[in-house]
């Protein structure tokens, strides 16, 4: 038997076939080839089409039965992640009445700022755990204000990967993970968050049915079979927003557990079992994959919008050279990069700097004593300095850091990186070789609940290596106090 599992994201669609039994890879892919169009008619608008996800899904999902080689009759349970924050809205029929509005548009970013001061911010921190920000709720509070007669039409609002499951299902419906990535969950009466709702006047009737995230949420109907190659009748099983399958993925579920990306951003995914915070306007907090009422773990989210990106920037414009070529040149130069700092933060404004655009900056370069290879492992320390920077906001508001975990498809890879963060945090660094589609195949076959032999497989899996903290701390901590001093000198002066 085996297990089907997509990954939505704005680039493209992710599948994964894998094993039921042994949770083995058997294959995995994307479609389109290239990246999925992204409509951008204003600067600060993003839009997909909901009807273009599917035509994808359904292509990925022929290729993927036939790449795999396998009898599509024994795939058994199907595993959905997607993309966050965006806000689909169907008629009656079940159609979107628009494009979808992603999660990189920041159309909402006023309505919900107006939200936090109107509803006070300690409602927001008890109740929501998070400013309302630019997140589902305020997106459908923009089409109420803007788009009125398209929002007259409304049956249903929904997630991206509610819409996925509907047209595998024929039903609508999400879950309360789902419903808190949108800000629409009450964390302190355990409900959907009626008052906010009731704020931007919005009917909570458009609100689908909720459903738990490991259980049969609806079985695929003649069409859907019809138009992707799957049985009818088999189960959507498991659906998660893609931060919080990436946790999954990396066997990631209990308080002091920390997964993090390296890409073109940075992201640090806590968890944590307290549902606490002081910092909700620079971290965001979810309603983690095995969130219950009983066992409360929240996903404490930190996002760093300067990361791998500025390693590519020096990569594409200066270097010339492969990043393997960077990263050995880096190695020749010492811990601290002789007194040179970059300050990674080119990439727009900084959540985590209370959403200050500060740019990215070249500290102390002195051109009789640094060269290229100065600036690779300055870069790659600036980006580590970075993270452990956000790590300790997160240690600061209730998170324990007591492992962290990464794919093995990003800045994690990079020794230099990997060595700075794990010594100045002092806990080990785990890397595994997984997708978040092979992490949603897997999931499918969660139902029972069994998250410690779930995690099992994984390391079994998927472990590649692990990097130990350095016993000297000393030229570490002395080259992240010198970075820290250049930022605040940047902060202050901004």
């Amino acid at each position: 038997m085996y297990y089907i599992g997509y990954d939505l994201g704005s680039s493209s669609v992710k599948v994964a076939i894998v094993n039921a039994k042994t949770g083995e890879k058997l294959v995995a892919l994307h479609e389109p080839q290239n990246e999925m169009e992204i409509i951008a008619i204003h600067s600060d608008w993003a839009e997909q089409d909901p009807n273009l996800w599917w035509e994808y899904v359904c292509i990925a999902t022929k290729r993927a039965i036939k790449e795999a080689n396998i009898d599509a009759s024994l795939i058994s349970g199907i595993g959905i992640s997607y993309q966050m924050h965006g806000l689909v809205v169907v008629d009656k029929q079940g159609e979107p009445l628009r494009h979808s509005i992603i999660w990189c548009d920041s159309r909402a970013v006023e309505i919900g700022n107006e939200a936090f001061n109107r509803l006070e911010h300690d409602v927001c921190t008890t109740k929501l755990l998070n400013s309302p920000g630019n997140f589902t709720a305020s997106k459908l509070k923009w089409v109420l204000e803007n788009e009125p007669e398209l929002y007259s039409k409304i049956y249903k609002y929904m997630l991206p990967g509610d819409f996925i499951a509907y047209k595998l299902t024929g039903i609508i419906n999400t879950t309360k993970n789902g419903l808190s990535e949108g800000i629409l969950w009450d964390y302190k009466d355990d409900t959907l968050a009626s008052f906010l709702l009731k704020h931007y006047g919005i009917d909570p009737s458009l609100t689908p049915d909720i459903v738990d995230n490991f259980t049969n949420q609806g079985t695929v109907n003649e069409k859907a079979a019809t138009e992707t190659g799957l049985p009818v009748g088999i189960s959507v099983n498991y659906r998660a927003g893609d931060q919080p399958n990436n946790a999954l993925s990396l066997n990631v579920f209990n308080h002091g557990e920390v997964a993090a990306t390296g890409g073109t951003s940075g992201v640090v995914y806590a968890v944590t079992n307290t549902l606490k915070s002081k910092e909700a306007s620079r971290i965001n907090h979810f309603a983690h994959v095995n969130y219950t009422k009983e066992n409360p773990t929240l996903g404490k989210l930190l996002c760093i919008n300067g990361a791998g990106i500025q390693y590519r920037w020096l990569k594409d414009n200066l270097a010339s050279n492969s990043y393997e070529t960077m990263n050995n040149k880096a190695n020749e130069v010492p811990i601290g990069s002789d007194g040179l700092c970059v300050i990674p933060f080119g990439n727009g404004a900084e959540r985590m700097l209370n959403n200050k655009n500060i740019g990215a900056h070249y500290c102390n370069l002195n051109f009789n004593k640094h060269n290229d290879s100065h600036l690779y492992r300055a870069a790659l320390e600036g980006i580590a300095f970075s993270f452990v920077y956000g790590m300790d906001i997160l240690k600061g508001d209730n998170a324990a850091i007591n492992v962290i975990r990464a794919g093995n498809d990003n800045l994690f890879r990079s020794e230099i990186f990997s060595n700075t963060v794990a010594t100045l945090i002092g806990h080990e660094i785990e890397i595994y070789n997984t997708t978040g589609s092979v992490g949603a195949a897997r999931a499918a076959g969660l139902t029972d609940g069994d998250f410690e032999k779930f995690g099992a497989n994984i390391t079994k899996n998927d472990h590649v290596m692990t990097f130990v903290p350095n016993k000297n701390k000393v030229p570490y901590m002395e080259a992240y106090q010198n970075w820290k001093k250049e930022l605040e000198i940047i902060l202050n002066n901004k």
